[in-house]
């Protein structure tokens, strides 16, 4: 509708005109911005989710280099102690030097188990405290279990794709 025609509905129509002088009396509302589209501020793009879990990447590394998910999914029923013994030996040594590479495992407390340990409120998570004196805030405990502690966490990059995400270890096929 023009300026002109406007105006002539205004002269011509007192219910119009009505309505006209009412909002020029009310107070002025700020003026909005012409529309346009509304410009939206620029988020920093989400960090993309990995893949792959770490703890698939560990158990994977455990898996290559000492072969335990083999080991663990074997049934042992029908070997002989001597024959898992002379397994064992081999997962142990090798798994144990995933975990030292990986994790640098630690004591939490260095002392022997069965010695005194003093206890304090500032422990923490260091320490759990069992046993039927557990309620009472005991002062002194035996040590039962000296805890582990890892002092690095250096674990492999995986580089793989979508499809091999969730695999620990692929099928092996011999090629004939």
């Amino acid at each position: 509708m023009g300026r002109l025609s406007l105006a002539w509905q205004i002269l011509t129509d007192g219910t119009l005109a009505a309505r006209v002088t009412e909002m020029l009396r009310t107070p002025a509302v700020t003026a909005r911005p012409p529309a346009t589209a509304p410009v939206e501020p620029v988020k920093p793009a989400a960090p993309s989710r990995p893949l792959r879990s770490d703890a698939v990447s560990l158990l994977a590394t455990l898996q290559r280099e000492g072969r335990l998910i083999d080991f663990l999914k074997e049934p042992i029923d029908s070997y002989s102690d001597a024959q898992i013994g002379a397994a064992v030996r081999d997962i142990h040594r090798d798994c144990a030097a995933v975990l030292e590479r990986q994790f640098a495992l630690r004591p939490v407390l260095a002392q022997p188990e069965g010695s005194s340990v003093p206890l304090s409120p500032a422990d923490g998570g260091r320490i759990r405290v069992t046993g039927r004196g557990a309620e009472s805030a005991p002062t002194t405990g035996t040590l039962v279990h000296p805890g582990w502690q890892a002092t690095r966490c250096e674990l492999p990059v995986w580089t793989g794709d979508a499809t091999s995400a969730p695999i620990v270890a692929p099928a092996e096929v011999e090629a004939r």
